[in-house]
């Protein structure tokens, strides 16, 4: 199992959602850099569950760094940091050994590890492990606010209901405001019809997915590689480490084909001595290098796959179809949990390609 992602900033996470602790190691952060705990903290907050649209389970999700930090300050050395899981239930997930959750995990899990893999809470394909991402995503905000380069994203789609998305001109004060936020949206009042979506799924034993728009602002042209190691290669790749991801795409991603290309191009001028588009359609990159504009792609989120409705599924043991009713406690929309997610994702891949 690889669980690492990086070749100049390196992170590994470890751990299970029930086990006694999840963490990561993140290697490649230079020496004196003084970190800002409060709002690593704040960071770790956004991901937490919270209020009535989350999962009733909670967890202070406070990071205990081991190593590589001095009096706040980063040594040059590996940091490895533990977050201690505290409220487990793990008997709910036992009748997991033989009944496999549709739309989840296990059944994969189980063939590729003969079923020695933990499944309690999901194991190690649990959202739990995005806990530790969170914290890897804000030290690498860090290391990128020091460069002029900010991070951020909005809910774009909760079920049915929509939001609009970021323009060309998108700036690290609209990623202010949408911190503030427990939906960020861009448009007022669609939280509202968020929230009513998530609830109605929730008091019918059923979840609901949707959509997130993430943004990074600041980044020079010039940085990626074609090919393999392309800017979208590499967000990709660590998007799609999110359990839940489902899609990714740039700037207007699939619109992009029912435009001609005189559209679809974003034609270029020169404000005073830098080069600029006048769109954004492609999402500040072009070939896989980025053209100075707002990377900007969205991912879709797929509905919580933990649901309360008695579903067909099969026995793994007594090898017969077989019907399941979870227990347990889980979300009914993992979208408002996963905005700090996507934005870790982001920060740590184009740390990564900048460093």
């Amino acid at each position: 199992m690889s669980a690492t992602f990086g070749q100049n900033f390196k992170i590994t996470l470890f751990g299970e959602s029930h086990a006694e602790a999840i963490g990561a190691v993140i290697d490649g952060v230079p020496a004196g850099i003084r970190l800002d705990t409060g709002f690593i903290a704040d960071e770790m907050r956004r991901r937490a569950p919270g209020g009535d649209l989350s999962t009733p389970r909670k967890e202070a999700d406070e990071v205990r760094i081991l190593c590589g930090v001095k009096d706040g300050v980063t040594e040059g050395t590996p940091i490895a940091a533990v977050i201690f899981n505290t409220n487990t239930k793990s008997s709910d997930y036992s009748q997991l050994e033989r009944l496999m959750r549709p739309g989840h995990a296990d059944y994969g899990y189980f063939v590729k590890y003969g079923g020695h893999n933990d499944v309690r809470g999901g194991g190690a394909s649990s959202g739990r492990l995005t806990a530790p991402l969170v914290f890897a995503g804000a030290i690498a905000k860090q290391l990128l606010a020091e460069k002029g380069i900010a991070v951020g994203a909005h809910i774009t789609r909760v079920a049915d209901v929509c939001d609009s998305k970021f323009g060309a001109r998108v700036d690290a004060a609209m990623f202010d405001r949408l911190r503030g936020m427990r939906l960020p949206t861009l448009d007022e009042g669609v939280s509202d019809s968020m929230r009513a979506a998530i609830e109605a799924a929730r008091a019918d034993g059923d979840s609901v997915g949707g959509a997130i728009e993430c943004a990074v602002v600041g980044v020079p042209a010039g940085v990626g590689e074609p090919f393999f190691d392309s800017v979208e290669s590499r967000i990709s790749a660590l998007a799609f480490s999110v359990p839940a991801v489902k899609a990714i795409a740039f700037g207007k991603g699939y619109e992009l084909c029912g435009m001609r290309g005189s559209e679809a191009n974003d034609s270029l001028y020169f404000d005073g001595d830098v080069v600029r588009a006048r769109t954004n359609h492609n999402g500040g990159v072009i070939g896989g290098i980025t053209d100075g504009m707002p990377i900007v792609f969205e991912v879709a989120i797929k509905p919580t796959a933990s649901v309360f409705k008695t579903q067909d599924t099969v026995d793994v043991v007594e090898k017969k179809d077989a019907k399941l009713t979870l227990k347990g406690r889980h979300d009914p929309c993992i979208v408002t949990r996963a905005v700090p997610v996507i934005e870790a994702v982001a920060a740590i891949a184009v740390c990564d390609l900048m460093r």
